[in-house]
């Protein structure tokens, strides 16, 4: 679940994170002008949003007085911001900014640790610093689950040098409690930055947390923004499946989450792009993969389907009902590629002798077909 900057910079500032003084957030243009002119001086209006690049959208505006904030409130609210709608800004004084650099906290899997990501360069997409000057990428580890005291330092010394050093250590170490006493899985400050009174301030911030754990946390939940969040994917929890939108426009049904993964793995190693992650679960029922079938054709953009069932506690000939009834229930006019194997795929397949479907021996061969009809091949 992710929140908003004004959301996150609150529980800064509740877990001793020093944030700009005033932001209050606003959903019209007479909003943003009385909050303005309360400021009484140059303000940043900021779009809020679920999305990162929102000052090179033209979401993010400096604004010396109440009726350059107006303006600027009139072109951000209800601009789409890669897709998604901006609803509401949030208005902060503007800070003197003498430095600006990057703190990032993470579940880092590739090391099986929470470990931090800094860089003296702030205020830029870390990817774009990663890809163009990797050696400016600084990393500090916790594989044992505590603050890694020795390794934050230096890490907080190489980003601001002198006394700014010993206030971004409290940053990051209070940044550290709250991200493990929350059960989140990325916290972001970009940028942080050293004003020119020597204050060291998270002028944004951005927070992730594991849906997993917010069963714990009500405060947490509580602040969920519903018209942020992708409807499609709220309803496939609701009737147990697990789903994820992407990009791309070869749908993908599959039984396990790792198979599920491996599936867009291959397309994509194919030369094909996934629309989706969709693991139907272990135990599917028809029903269940008729509601997979829903989910997937509600993006227009998909050109073929891919389903590819390893049966084992799942049974092949559930999914070949559940296909046969998405027929006669789902308007399904494109192609769809199917493999079973394992538990009653025998069954399953004389299920769907006849059907109008492309059927597939093997992974390998079910990946090929799909990749060569969504890029135009006859089904």
């Amino acid at each position: 679940m992710k929140i908003h900057e004004y959301q996150a910079k609150a529980l800064f500032r509740r877990h001793g994170i020093s944030i700009p003084e005033g932001g209050e957030v606003a959903d019209s243009v007479e909003g943003v002008r009385a909050l303005a002119a309360a400021a009484g001086g140059t303000v940043a209006v900021k779009a809020q949003v679920h999305v990162g690049g929102r000052g090179k959208a033209g979401g993010i505006k400096i604004c010396p007085d109440p009726d350059a904030a107006a303006q600027a409130a009139e072109a951000i609210l209800g601009m789409q911001i890669k897709g998604a709608p901006v609803r509401k800004v949030l208005v902060e004084p503007a800070s003197d900014i003498a430095r600006e650099a990057y703190l990032g906290l993470i579940v880092d899997r590739s090391v099986q640790s929470i470990s931090f990501i800094a860089s003296a360069e702030g205020g830029v997409d870390i990817e774009e610093v990663a890809a163009r000057t990797p050696e400016k990428i600084l990393r500090a580890h916790s594989k044992d689950g505590t603050f890694p005291e020795s390794d934050a330092r230096a890490l907080a010394e190489a980003v601001f040098r002198g006394d700014a050093a010993d206030s971004v250590l409290d940053v990051m170490r209070n940044l550290f409690i709250l991200f493990v006493q929350t059960d989140c899985s990325l916290a972001e400050i970009n940028p942080l930055v050293l004003t020119g009174d020597g204050r060291v301030l998270a002028l944004d911030g951005k927070m992730t947390f594991d849906d997993n754990g917010l069963f714990k946390h009500p405060e947490i939940l509580a602040l969920r923004d519903m018209d942020e969040e992708n409807l499609n994917e709220l309803e496939a929890k609701e009737k147990g499946l697990s789903y994820v939108e992407l990009d791309g426009d070869i749908g993908c049904m599959v039984n396990g989450a790792g198979l599920a993964m491996a599936t867009m793995d291959m397309i994509q190693l194919n030369g094909g792009a996934p629309a989706n992650f969709l693991d139907v679960g272990g135990s599917s029922s028809p029903e269940k993969v008729v509601h997979a079938f829903d989910l997937l054709l509600r993006k227009g953009t998909v050109k073929a389907v891919m389903i590819n069932i390893f049966g084992g506690i799942t049974r092949c000939d559930d999914i070949a009902r559940g296909i046969l009834d998405a027929y006669g229930r789902v308007d399904i006019e494109v192609p769809v590629v199917v493999r079973l194997s394992g538990t009653n795929a025998e069954e399953g397949r004389r299920l769907l002798d006849g059907a109008n479907l492309i059927p597939a021996e093997s992974f390998a061969e079910a990946v090929r077909k799909v990749v060569e009809i969504a890029k135009g091949a006859p089904a």
